[in-house]
């Protein structure tokens, strides 16, 4: 029998180390450099006194959580380019700022963040597989830690988060299910999935698709239990970071 081995040798249900640098962006209200791995993103939070247009035309009460996300020329092993150089977003940028704003609404009481938009910016620095469930794990540190600053200074009277949130990549790479891909897995996946989960546990979002394969009721299980215990390590570690911030 041959002995499973993935790239990096960890185990099937074992993260890549993960770490969390506050304060890297000081003229931010909130950030953090996250590193799950070789995966390295800076994720910003800024806290403006009004709200989109929509929300003033409709008279939406409350606030807004909203994201940007960007890969920057030299985060890959090939350049590549500004999004500004092409003159538009590619779709997977879209994707990735909506599914962290999501993430980050889903979790937060928009009441409580009135006449204001907290601002979340996400850099990858360095990409190795994950960058998009890195960046919503370290923007809900971030987007804490702005929360924490507007209210010491008493701009907000509340913290609207009643969650955590956390995101991790799971698949299944030379017929196992493994937890958190690194960019060999990833690209050699036979599933991927990226799973959102508050830290009681609720799932926000699966994204999951088979790469020219399918899979099983059980292996989705599989998958989903494995994130599960991904989400609640993420958790500790992010409360970790907020408490010694």
């Amino acid at each position: 029998m041959i002995e499973f081995l993935r790239p990096d040798s960890r185990e099937p249900d074992q993260l890549r180390p993960v770490t969390f640098q506050v304060g890297i962006a000081p003229h931010a209200s909130g950030s953090v450099l996250v590193g799950f791995g070789d995966t390295r993103v800076i994720c910003a939070a800024t806290i403006e006194k009004k709200v989109p247009r929509w929300m003033q035309q409709q008279n939406e009460p409350g606030g807004w959580v909203t994201a940007e996300y960007s890969m920057l020329p030299y985060s890959t092993l090939q350049r590549k380019d500004r999004d500004i150089s092409r003159g538009k977003l590619d779709g997977r940028t879209v994707e990735i700022q909506r599914l962290i704003g999501r993430s980050l609404r889903a979790v937060c009481d928009l009441k409580k963040l009135p006449g204001h938009t907290l601002w979340i910016d996400c850099d990858v620095l360095q990409a190795d597989g994950g960058t998009r469930t890195a960046a919503i794990t370290g923007a809900y540190v971030a987007a804490r830690l702005a929360i924490r600053q507007w209210m010491h200074y008493g701009a907000l009277k509340e913290n609207p988060f009643r969650d955590s949130v956390a995101a991790i990549s799971v698949g299944i790479y030379n017929d196992q299910p493994v937890l958190d891909l690194n960019y060999p897995e990833d690209r050699d996946a036979t599933v991927d999935a990226n799973v959102v989960m508050t830290g009681s546990g609720a799932f926000v979002e699966v994204q999951s698709s088979g790469e020219e394969a399918v899979f099983s009721n059980d292996q989705l299980h599989e998958l989903l239990r494995l994130a599960g215990g991904g989400i609640n390590q993420l958790t500790i570690l992010q409360h970790e970071a907020l408490e010694n911030a």
